[in-house]
């Protein structure tokens, strides 16, 4: 059973094995310094679907089912799926995953969903009320851009500060603990924090506070040092947010955090100097994608051995926003090791 660390992070003792992943990415992601990690490359972002949400959907669907298959499962073995994504009620994943027959759980973090949903599954397999989970979730550039900004058609002008919704969806597979696989160690789940940022255009600084209070907490509750970790992986910070989190983490919260154990999904999934992406890649896709291949495959090898992966959102909606609303922010973290790796 999870164990109680500190204040906010929990301990699987179990070692929850992530027994696969699978990513499955659109064209600007297809085209980016990643591309030989994607396990699929769409080269139409509509995926053959006559709206960019049915779009959306078939991504999520995709990638679970590549997923599956990699452990060679059907849904018919997953016990309970654990999914979300951007779009109002979550209908990316309630659509996408309806035809699966697993036992669905909705769960809204915004883009941190994907560390979220990794670790509520983590703690159902821990507690062995699973025996099979799956965490998932998406976005689309095109969906995200109709529903929290203005239709493509519109035409406006993104200011130096934005950042590019990814087209992508990850899925990954929990399972009893493999000694030859990467397990899930520990899962920080985040606090609200809103330091009164307004701009839905620079999600990088409303997001960063919260990243450097989850990575201060789990830190802290672990007894743990950024050395301790080959990496510190954010979820979609960009590069405003990114060095700002880094700022804000020795500033507030007296953890200096050296660059080189640092990266930001958000700034590995596109050349920024070839790709108009402005601040780099957000949206629940992001990290889903780029920890489904990149850092999932470098975990399995042993070529990373620790990676925190801290998933951030902004749980702001297109109301609140017209409403002059502030952006309320939450960073999830989960501890996944290599094989026979881990300090928990």
């Amino acid at each position: 059973m999870a164990e109680r660390l500190g204040r906010y992070t929990l301990r699987f003792p179990s070692r929850p094995a992530v027994l696969a992943g699978a990513a499955v990415v659109g064209t600007a992601e297809g085209e980016g310094p990643l591309r030989a990690e994607f396990d699929q490359i769409f080269p139409d972002d509509t995926l053959g679907e006559s709206t960019f949400e049915k779009a959306e959907s078939a991504l999520q669907r995709e990638a679970v089912a590549l997923a599956l298959k990699k452990v060679g499962k059907t849904p018919a073995d997953a016990d309970f799926i654990f999914a979300g994504d951007l779009l109002n009620q979550c209908t990316g994943s309630s659509f996408g995953l309806r035809d699966f027959g697993i036992p669905f759980v909705g769960v809204y973090g915004a883009c941190s969903t994907m560390a979220l949903a990794l670790g509520l599954a983590g703690l159902f397999v821990d507690a062995k009320a699973a025996g099979l989970a799956l965490a998932v979730t998406s976005s689309h550039f095109c969906s995200a851009e109709r529903q929290f900004r203005q239709p493509l058609e519109y035409g406006g002008q993104r200011p130096p500060t934005a950042q590019r919704t990814a087209t992508a969806a990850g899925a990954s597979v929990l399972g009893a603990h493999e000694p030859g696989k990467p397990y899930l160690a520990a899962a920080t789940f985040g606090r609200i924090v809103d330091l009164g940022v307004q701009d839905a255009n620079n999600m990088g600084a409303a997001m960063a506070p919260a990243a450097a209070r989850t990575v201060a907490d789990f830190l802290r509750d672990t007894a743990m040092s950024p050395d301790d970790l080959d990496w510190i992986v954010t979820g979609d910070l960009g590069a405003v947010g990114t060095e700002l989190f880094r700022t804000l983490l020795l500033k507030d919260h007296g953890v200096k955090l050296a660059e080189a154990r640092h990266a930001d999904c958000g700034l590995l999934l596109y050349d920024r100097e070839k790709q108009d992406v402005h601040a780099g890649g957000s949206g629940c896709g992001c990290s889903a994608s780029v920890f489904n291949s990149y850092i999932l495959r470098r975990l399995q090898c042993g070529s990373l051995r620790r990676v925190l992966l801290v998933a951030t959102g902004a749980l702001l909606s297109q109301t609140s926003t017209l409403q002059g609303e502030s952006i309320p922010c939450i960073a999830h973290a989960a501890l996944v090791c290599a094989p026979g790796k881990g300090k928990e």
